[in-house]
């Protein structure tokens, strides 16, 4: 199996069982070894009192994208560390784009970086996050 075709698979098994992001309104732009590309249109239930989409929302879309880059290996992981920078608020309504990239992976550690932009190219959030391979798990085979 090629890595992209590994990379797909396990995302296949990783969307599958997440409820959570799939509520959210989170939908896999692309998926490879060691990236993820993950989109959320912004929802009037999204939306703070000041009408803006700050904070939470657009930490877990990061942070969903964060996931789907660094289990793109068929191994489970999890986040071992985070930190998000906010820039500018999603506006109602506008499509925001979250592009993860991994930056370094040694061993079991690995270092990912997460940019999240508006429509208009603005970034809204930037996001690192350090994960941690659990040892000898894998992601069950599917037909996906």
């Amino acid at each position: 199996m090629t890595p992209d075709a590994r990379a797909k698979k396990s995302a296949a098994t990783m969307w599958a069982g997440d409820a959570a992001t799939q509520f959210l309104g989170m939908e896999m732009v692309d998926v490879g070894p060691g990236h993820a590309t993950m989109t959320m249109r912004v929802r009037p239930e999204h939306l703070n009192g000041h009408q803006m989409c700050h904070g939470g929302y657009i930490f877990l879309l990061a942070d969903s994208a964060f996931a789907f880059a660094c289990n793109s290996y068929n191994q489970i992981v999890v986040a071992q560390e985070n930190t998000i920078t906010f820039l500018s608020p999603g506006k109602g309504g506008e499509v925001l784009t979250a592009v993860a990239q991994e930056q370094h992976l040694a061993g079991r550690s690995g270092i990912y970086d997460v940019a999240v932009t508006g429509e208009d190219g603005r970034k809204v959030a930037l996001f690192r996050g350090l994960s941690r391979t659990l040892k000898g798990q894998h992601f069950e085979e599917t037909d996906a």
